[in-house]
């Protein structure tokens, strides 16, 4: 049994096994509808329990469709639904319920202590679909999209994320020392990653690269990355924030600065922080980075429950 909470807790080598196994599942379901059931069904009779406590569309149907092409089945929750929300139920009982149920955990939750409380009182794995600090499904989905697109390991390309320091990029911050890629960073100066992820990222004898320039940022780069610069439950004045990130909006001028075939990648969903004309436009590819969380998952997944060849 293994956790999949942090990419800065997993070694390289797991990531890069979960990726090539990721290609080789997509690979093989060319000819398979929606719902068919990869062949062997590796995870047959298996549950994964999932809890949303932040709104979710792309990590609830992508976990849906990953564990049920693996033969498995899911069942999702709302914690305001339980009596962990509502009735003073404590994580430890929760946890054991959980455990007693189902053979997977996965949760999206605005509380990192929470998904560190649930990974110490559960006994079946617990894998991460977002939090404060972390959002590693998306990211390791990222990289496996970039290499699919650039038909080469990412870390021969020049990487740029633009906006500003969150969950997202703290993921590719540690994706960057996992896979051993330059990483650009352009976001105004108030907004740089704090000083604990620059901490770590020293202590693992790495190095990123953080502009309040954005032309300085995504000069040469292979692959621009963003998210919205205003989060749902954002606690900041909006107004000053947009402010602030004026300069920092990736369009076709902007994208003129990076390489001649540099694409552009979203997490999803997006806000003003692109133009409609490069978000629609042939550089991105933010369509198929969204339906690839599917094949990654499955083999994060088959990485939990010790399926993973």
């Amino acid at each position: 049994m293994k956790h999949f909470i942090n990419l800065k807790d997993i070694p390289a080598k797991d990531l890069r096994k979960i990726i090539i196994d990721a290609k080789k599942r997509k690979n093989l379901r060319k000819k398979l509808s929606t719902l068919e059931v990869d062949k062997g069904a590796p995870l047959k009779g298996k549950l994964l329990i999932q809890m949303f406590e932040k709104s979710s569309l792309r990590t609830r149907l992508s976990f849906y469709l990953a564990i049920k092409q693996l033969g498995g089945g899911t069942l999702t929750l709302r914690s305001n639904e339980l009596h962990l929300g509502q009735g003073g139920e404590s994580i430890a009982d929760t946890a054991k319920i959980l455990s007693t149920y189902g053979d997977g955990f996965m949760l999206r939750t605005d509380s990192d202590k929470k998904v560190e409380n649930f990974k110490k009182y559960l006994s079946i794995p617990v894998i991460n679909g977002l939090s404060p600090s972390s959002h590693p499904t998306q990211v390791l989905s990222d990289v496996f999209t970039v290499e699919e697109i650039k038909k080469k390991p990412i870390s021969k390309l020049n990487i740029c994320w633009i906006g500003d320091s969150n969950n997202v990029l703290d993921s590719l911050i540690a994706a960057s020392v996992k896979f051993s890629f330059k990483l650009s960073i352009g976001c105004p100066r108030k907004f740089e990653p704090d000083s604990k992820v620059r901490n770590w990222v020293k202590k693992n004898k790495k190095k990123i690269f953080i502009y309040n320039d954005p032309k300085k940022a995504v000069l040469n780069a292979d692959v621009i990355f963003s998210d919205k610069v205003i989060s749902l439950n954002d606690k900041v004045n909006k107004k000053k924030k947009i402010q602030a990130f004026k300069n920092f909006k990736i369009d076709k001028k902007l994208m003129g600065y990076a390489n001649k075939n540099c694409i552009f990648l979203h997490c999803l969903p997006r806000g003003n922080e692109v133009s409609e004309d490069i978000f629609l436009g042939k550089k991105s590819h933010v369509w198929v980075q969204a339906l690839n969380r599917v094949h990654v998952q499955k083999s994060i997944l088959l990485y939990c429950f010790g399926k993973l060849r």
